[in-house]
């Protein structure tokens, strides 16, 4: 077999180019072994993901595109890359709607995106669940692409595990990273390589006004990912310009939800609290 290797056809590769150590770039740089993997570890937002991931969300929050551009934005570089890790990644990026995904959520709001994203930002909006499909899968296929994001509603029957196996190959193969938000869509069979059930948290206190809403913050339960021990996750991002939109580098913060059930409590009761910005009613806006 090793000596065919090289004259497969245009396309086709060896599936060992699809272990769990390759997709997810593993190797000590990024303090991911072999072994490690084999026992499956946790997960962690240093870990180096190139593949195609989903993110299961309510449509009425956000959360899900939200923890998506995150998730992108903030991946470490390749290994393959190492030669280009100390240039600012200015490539554009894809973003995708089928029409019911924009009825269900929205638009993307442009002077709402991270000030090194919005420039870059590619829009792409298709009337069906298969003409996203296919805007996907020719966008993971073009390396010139920092990563694609995709918004589909529902469980369209397009989206069948075949349709998904596609993506996951070409994303892989192409090692341009895909987040696929699922909105208000079921559990279904699927072939992405990380699958998370998403919800927004309460945010933490605003650096400079403890009466507006502060950094975001996510629930995230990753019950399926090949290679790496599923479980639930505190996730925010962490940034030295966070609060302002943010020009800096992006990180993410993430505590397992078991680790501490006072942890839980203190979400609990700050989301019932209501950590939002505080009705105007008949006061004046200019108001302290």
């Amino acid at each position: 077999m090793d000596a065919d290797a090289g004259q497969l056809p245009e396309g086709v590769f060896p599936a060992a180019e699809l272990s769990a150590a390759h997709w997810l770039e593993g190797g000590p740089e990024e303090g991911l072994s072999r072994e490690s993997m084999a026992q499956g570890q946790g997960w962690n937002p240093a870990i180096a993901f190139r593949g195609a991931g989903e993110i299961f969300a309510p449509a009425d929050e956000g959360a899900g595109a939200a923890l998506a551009l995150e998730l992108a934005r903030a991946a470490p570089r390749p290994l393959h890359e190492h030669a280009l890790k100390e240039v600012k990644d200015e490539r554009a990026f894809l973003w995708v709607q089928d029409a019911s995904a924009i009825r269900a959520g929205g638009r993307p709001f442009l002077p709402g995106l991270p000030r090194d994203l919005a420039h870059r930002l590619i829009h792409v909006t298709a009337r069906t669940a298969e003409d996203a499909l296919f805007a996907l899968e020719e966008g993971v296929r073009c390396r010139d692409l920092a990563f694609v994001i995709g918004e589909i509603a529902g469980n369209p029957r397009a989206l069948d595990f075949t349709a998904s196996r596609r993506l996951v190959l070409a994303a892989e193969r192409h090692r341009v990273p895909l987040w696929l938000v699922r909105m208000d869509a079921r559990r279904d069979l699927g072939a992405a390589r990380m699958r998370w059930d998403v919800r927004s948290a309460a945010s933490q206190p605003s650096r400079w006004n403890p009466q507006a809403p502060g950094l975001p913050g996510w629930r995230g339960e990753l019950f399926r990912a090949r290679g790496l021990r599923p479980g639930a996750w505190w996730i925010r991002p962490e940034s030295a310009h966070a609060d302002g939109g943010g020009d800096g580098e992006a990180i993410l913060s993430a505590r397992p939800v078991d680790r501490d059930a006072a942890d839980q409590r203190s979400h609990a009761q700050s989301a019932r609290a209501g950590d939002l910005v505080r009705a105007a009613v008949d006061r004046s806006l200019a108001a302290g």
